[in-house]
């Protein structure tokens, strides 16, 4: 039985705030003189998290609905189409300026592209967002504030779609929560929407070609999602192809 941590046998860029710069010239003539007085300076109103710019960049109305309200945290996967395996990676985190973006990071995802309704399968990465709460991999904790479970289950043998070694590919995980209980290990196979909407949708390490369903990022990249991500911060991954995502 596999136990929490125990077991040792598996962001819009920063929104650019406009101001108005001005560049246009008034006319003086008949004004009064200027007062030889120096004004008080008028103090900047302090920006708030409640009154800062709420959207990230190519996210529309349908998705940015499915984030939840309390979430300052968010992994934006943005496929380049609807039937490619190639897509981008942005850790957004909000500040009190806003949404601010880390770096963009080359990543895939299933082999056939982007579906709204993902089966077992099917070779599509389910589009939606989920939120993120557990963590695991073959190798030991990077530092992660996810519970994070460590076994020799995460082993990925054999090859990818491209005759890529898989072997590595689970070294660090984290769990999409599409059809899988929150708050286990990511190898708990319980699926509450039934297997045959497929599921063991992850995090994890690329391995230089389209997954089954998965998103996958270098091994570095993974190592910085995992140390940055806090549960505190209740994170999600917005993921699916860039049309899907402005609905």
């Amino acid at each position: 039985m596999i136990t929490r941590r125990t077991h040792l046998a598996l962001l819009a860029a920063p929104l650019l705030l406009a101001g108005c710069g001005g560049g246009a010239v008034a006319s003086t003539e008949g004004a009064p003189a200027p007062s030889r007085e120096t004004p008080e300076p008028t103090p900047s109103p302090e920006i708030s998290v409640e009154v800062a710019p709420q959207q990230i960049p190519g996210l529309g109305p349908k998705t940015w609905a499915k984030i939840p309200a309390g979430t300052r945290q968010a992994v934006v996967v943005t496929g380049k189409g609807r039937d490619s395996s190639d897509s981008a990676v942005v850790l957004y985190e909000r500040t009190e300026a806003g949404w601010q973006a880390g770096a963009s990071w080359p990543a895939h995802n299933a082999l056939r592209g982007w579906t709204d309704h993902h089966l077992a399968g099917d070779l599509h990465s389910p589009i939606g967002v989920y939120t993120l709460t557990d963590a695991g991999g073959l190798l030991k904790d990077p530092g992660t504030k996810l519970p994070y479970d460590r076994s020799t289950s995460f082993t990925a043998p054999g090859t990818g779609f491209e005759g890529e070694p898989l072997a590595g590919s689970f070294d660090y995980v984290i769990a999409i929560n599409y059809n899988r209980r929150p708050g286990t290990s990511p190898l708990d196979w319980t699926r509450p929407m039934g297997s045959g909407r497929g599921g063991g949708i992850w995090l994890h390490v690329d391995h230089g070609g389209p997954t089954h369903g998965c998103v996958s990022v270098a091994e570095k990249h993974m190592k910085d999602l995992l140390r940055a991500l806090d549960p505190d911060l209740r994170p999600v991954v917005v993921m699916g192809d860039a049309a899907s995502l402005s609905r």
